[in-house]
């Protein structure tokens, strides 16, 4: 028996603050459910200004705080192939999720739609504020990826080969 694996994207602006949050709190998530083989997970931006650079440190500690790593993640920007390699592609907030649909090619099977979905909430960006602002924003992004996470569970049915 295989599980078919599920693929999922989180996208934010720049692809330092909130997008690496939720890639490493989602991974977290997966590994303590021993889901790592059937689930991959990446991040990214809509914008291209931190390209090949470091998340924020900023997330970088909020991260370290709750025992997650992603001091070695990279920022990159959304690509038309992540449309067709990801199932989901995770938006951060509202503006995020317009400038994801916007590029998105016509005909794709990702399912592209808000983190906090259910609440019709955005995931405030944190670059501009204080370090307050980035613990709201691991608390949000913990909630939402373990929710994810029970959602994905949930539809990963057993495949016979």
């Amino acid at each position: 028996m295989v599980l078919l694996q599920r693929r999922v994207l989180f996208v934010c602006l720049g692809n330092i603050c909130r997008s690496p949050l939720a890639e490493g709190v989602f991974r977290h998530h997966v590994k303590q459910a021993g889901l790592e083989e059937q689930i991959y997970v990446d991040s990214a931006g809509t914008a291209n200004w931190h390209s090949g650079k470091k998340p924020d440190i900023r997330s970088i500690q909020t991260a370290q705080k709750h025992g997650v790593d992603i001091s070695k993640q990279e920022a990159r920007q959304l690509v038309d192939e992540d449309f067709e390699k990801f199932h989901y592609i995770i938006a951060m907030d509202a503006s995020n999720l317009a400038n994801i649909q916007s590029k998105a090619p016509y005909l794709h099977t990702a399912n592209v739609r808000l983190l906090l979905q259910d609440e019709q909430k955005d995931v405030p960006d944190p670059y501009y504020g204080a370090n307050e602002g980035f613990d709201e924003v691991y608390d949000l992004v913990s909630n939402g990826t373990y929710n994810l996470l029970q959602e994905i569970r949930e539809e990963m049915e057993p495949t016979e080969i």
